[in-house]
């Protein structure tokens, strides 16, 4: 069995990012209610701009965190802030591709599989662990099912 889980470094970094972001806001708010230092247009535009980023970033993290079990000609996708659990035996994978992009010298993967009850998912390499046996164990069990990747 092969368990595909968030890496805990990924999202402490992500979590020390999210923090930053609530305490910048929350200064700049107080900075507004008992100084005034700057202008109004300055605590709208920056307030605006810090909110926006920290709910991009937590809606990132929230939806990128799913744990993958392979096995048993099965995969399972759990998804535990919505409650959902879903077993998928290999026969309903549509196609299963992975993109390797190579950019300052890392190499950045993302597998995307397609089910046949036309839902889909992504595993990338720098966040969740154990991809590689991931990969492996699709060319083992579905070798049929992967794209043939263009190059341009």
């Amino acid at each position: 069995m092969v368990l595909i889980k968030p890496k805990i470094s990924t999202y402490f970094s992500l979590s020390l990012i999210v923090v930053f972001l609530i305490a910048g806001l929350v200064f700049i708010l107080r900075d507004f209610a008992y100084k005034g230092s700057y202008g109004l247009w300055f605590y709208l535009v920056s307030c605006t701009l810090i909110t926006l980023v920290l709910l991009m970033l937590l809606v990132k993290m929230l939806a990128g965190y799913r744990f993958i079990t392979a096995g048993r000609d099965q995969i399972i996708v759990k998804l535990p802030l919505r409650g959902y659990r879903k077993v998928y035996p290999i026969q309903q994978i549509l196609a299963w591709e992975e993109e390797i992009i190579v950019a300052n010298k890392k190499e950045f993967k993302q597998l995307t599989i397609a089910f046949s009850d036309q839902q889909s998912i992504s595993v990338s390499n720098h966040e969740h662990e154990a991809y590689t046996s991931l990969v492996d164990y699709l060319k083992k069990k579905a070798p049929k099912k992967k794209v043939k990747s263009k190059k341009a």
